[in-house]
């Protein structure tokens, strides 16, 4: 163990440098990750400088789901991590990221559900990165997840790019709970890397609910903060 230690130290999941242990951030990283609190929106956890209540988007528009809640702002180290995850196969780095998110896990949560991918992407990429990460978060919280009780069911175009009325469309009647029993009246986390427009978590959040989830909330790695850029 200690030659394999010194052949192959820990690496920071940011940017690779050397670092004293496993899912450690250096210390340039770690300054530039923006930790989320439990503040902001009452509805969808967009922070708001300190107040509290409902956003506008979110008054205007009250959301379907129970919560948004991330770990970190989006940002240009906190991308990285899916990006290692995703592309560079480095599978670990998903228990780095559940670590902080298992901290912002929602009161009285039932059941994880992770995001699931379509069987052909999967195929490709070998492992569904949001399974990896729920299995962190459930190891650390107790709350079971249930792997396969939500499917892609129609393969999705990358929603990199579109418009955030294109997305919807993309993922329209793209998923579908295998047995409503396993989500019937329960309390929902559903589990993914990163939020963004919220296209894909919709959909996923509407196929919940008519199946006869009690709620569903959104936990994330990060998400994009309006106006905090890339």
């Amino acid at each position: 163990m200690a030659l394999a230690y010194w052949a192959l130290p820990p690496r920071c999941p940011g940017c690779a440098e050397p670092v004293e242990a496993d899912h450690r951030f250096c210390s340039p990283c770690w300054g530039q990750l923006r930790f989320l609190d439990t503040g902001g929106c009452t509805a969808c956890g967009m922070p708001l400088g300190g107040l509290t209540g409902r956003c506008g988007a979110c008054l205007a528009d009250p959301p379907r789901h129970a919560g948004i809640h991330a770990a970190v702002a989006y940002g240009p180290i906190a991308r990285q991590l899916p990006i290692r995850l995703k592309h560079g196969g480095r599978i670990g780095v998903a228990e780095t990221m559940a670590g902080p998110m298992a901290r912002r896990m929602p009161p009285g949560a039932d059941l994880l559900l992770p995001v699931p991918l379509h069987r052909w992407r999967l195929w490709r990429r070998g492992f569904n990165q949001a399974v990896l990460i729920g299995e962190g978060v459930s190891r650390r919280t107790g709350v079971p997840l249930a792997r396969d009780a939500l499917q892609r069911v129609r393969a999705t175009p990358l929603l990199r790019g579109l418009s955030p009325k294109q997305r919807r469309a993309a993922v329209t009647a793209a998923f579908r709970v295998t047995d409503p029993a396993v989500v019937g009246g329960r309390h929902v986390v559903l589990v993914d890397d990163v939020y963004t427009t919220g296209a894909t978590a919709g959909a996923c959040v509407r196929a919940l609910l008519a199946a006869g989830a009690a709620s569903v909330a959104i936990l994330c790695w990060a998400r994009v903060i309006e106006g905090a850029g890339d």
